[in-house]
């Protein structure tokens, strides 16, 4: 969802198994191809997302059950790591020829729909070429914006905390639903102590994390057209977080920087870090304990601020075929045999049909299930904060600024004054 450091950090591990023939892929069917229909009816959608080898092979499994289903339907794929992505997109956009449908986040949905770029698709769900029936937990509101639907769920996440089992389970701590961040760092002093590991990556730069603390205590990180909390809130988190690490109970972020893209939790150097809940899989791969997901911690007990984010499908309003991209959008996120090929890639499926088609067997996909599930049984889940226009440059500083802090390189006051210059002209510009 965004630029996090998490996103960046599996868009970074993703890419790096990329081989010179997927590449050559993205290369050859990306653009191309004048979206018209051929003399025997068949049109051609473009299909953009971001993502590497991996994810592109499943997608183009889904593809082919597609156009085996609409024969008169054919679609050209292009596909490039998150941040070549959005360059070129933006291009895209600018010169008027973006993708027929493509993949969005939250953070884009107001900046592209300023810019005239994005296709209601309430009109193709009133023709019945588009259901937004049967999603779970309320997804189904997830890509409205001003009585307009702009984008369709593919998946669910949430933030989560994931741990080392084993270093907690030497530190004698059991994280348990609504838990307080007083408990947590009492946790962390134990994990310090007993351990000799600082107990968290260290949350500086994680915006979505900050959202959360935030919406426990009645605000949120964004309002509709700007920042919803002033620069004292963000001098007291920067200034909590310089102290921890000084005390040993956050990771020295020079450590965390050297081992990039390890994580600073499989690289051993902190027992825990926040992140979306469906990248606990890189965590198995990168390391050797055993890790798993733990509730985030609360200011009251109760009040988590969570809720279910998601990747979704966009449609640009410049095709010129929308029956066709709906009809598209509708199989890729209702359909049971394209959840059983995608598995969890990009989040627990949307829609329950998909949900229930497909079952985790492995002991990690298995744990995303179960934490999703109890988020829902817990009755935690809100709905999500406003994004405004600007949202996904605001996301990129406080990545940026908040590491340069980490590093030493600005003090409190200087990173706090400069993430609110930067927020303050994205927002407005």
């Amino acid at each position: 969802m965004g630029t996090s450091r998490n996103v960046e950090r599996r868009t970074i591990l993703k890419a790096a198994g990329a081989t010179a023939a997927t590449l050559g892929l993205a290369t050859t069917t990306g653009c191309g191809g004048d979206g018209g229909a051929s003399a025997d009816g068949t049109v051609t959608i473009r299909y953009a997302w971001w993502g590497a080898e991996d994810r592109a092979q499943r997608i183009n499994k889904t593809i082919a059950l597609f156009e085996k289903k609409y024969p008169k339907i054919k679609v050209k794929t292009d596909f490039q790591p998150y941040t070549d992505f959005w360059k070129k997109f933006n291009t895209q956009a600018s010169g008027g020829n973006p993708p027929d449908v493509f993949q969005n986040a939250i953070g884009f949905l107001r900046k592209y729909d300023a810019k005239n770029v994005l296709l209601d698709l309430s009109e193709q769900v009133e023709a019945g070429n588009l259901s937004m029936d049967g999603f779970r937990a309320g997804l189904e509101k997830f890509g409205e914006l001003d009585g307009k639907l702009l984008g369709v769920p593919v998946g669910s996440n949430s933030m989560a905390l994931v741990i080392d089992k084993g270093v907690y389970t030497r530190a004698g701590v059991t994280p348990e639903q609504g838990w307080t961040w007083d408990d947590y760092h009492a946790a962390l002093e134990k994990i310090r102590d007993k351990t000799g590991r600082a107990g968290d990556t260290g949350p500086y730069n994680v915006m979505y994390l900050y959202d959360l603390v935030l919406r426990q205590n009645g605000k949120a990180f964004f309002t509709e057209d700007a920042l919803g909390f002033t620069e004292a809130d963000l001098t007291d988190w920067w200034t909590k977080a310089e102290q921890r690490v000084k005390e040993g109970l956050y990771a020295d972020q020079k450590k965390v920087i050297q081992i990039k893209p390890k994580s600073a939790v499989s690289g051993e150097i902190a027992g825990g870090e926040f992140t979306w809940d469906n990248f606990t899989v890189r965590y198995t791969a990168e390391g050797k304990s055993e890790y798993g997901l733990a509730p985030i911690p609360t200011t009251d007990g109760k009040k988590t601020g969570q809720y279910l984010g998601s990747l979704m499908l966009s449609a640009s309003k410049r095709t010129e075929h929308p029956k066709e991209v709906a009809q598209f959008i509708n199989f890729m996120v209702h359909d049971p045999e394209v959840a059983k090929i995608m598995g969890y890639d990009r989040g627990v499926p949307a829609t329950q049909a998909q949900y229930d088609a497909f079952k985790p067997t492995d002991p990690v996909n298995k744990a995303i299930a179960a934490y999703e599930e109890s988020l829902v049984e817990a009755g935690v889940l809100e709905p999500i904060t406003p994004h405004p226009n600007g949202a996904d440059i605001c996301e990129s500083a406080f990545l940026r600024i908040g590491e340069e802090l980490g590093l030493g390189k600005r003090s409190v006051d200087d990173a706090v004054k400069q993430f609110f210059t930067e927020s303050k002209t994205a927002l407005t510009g």
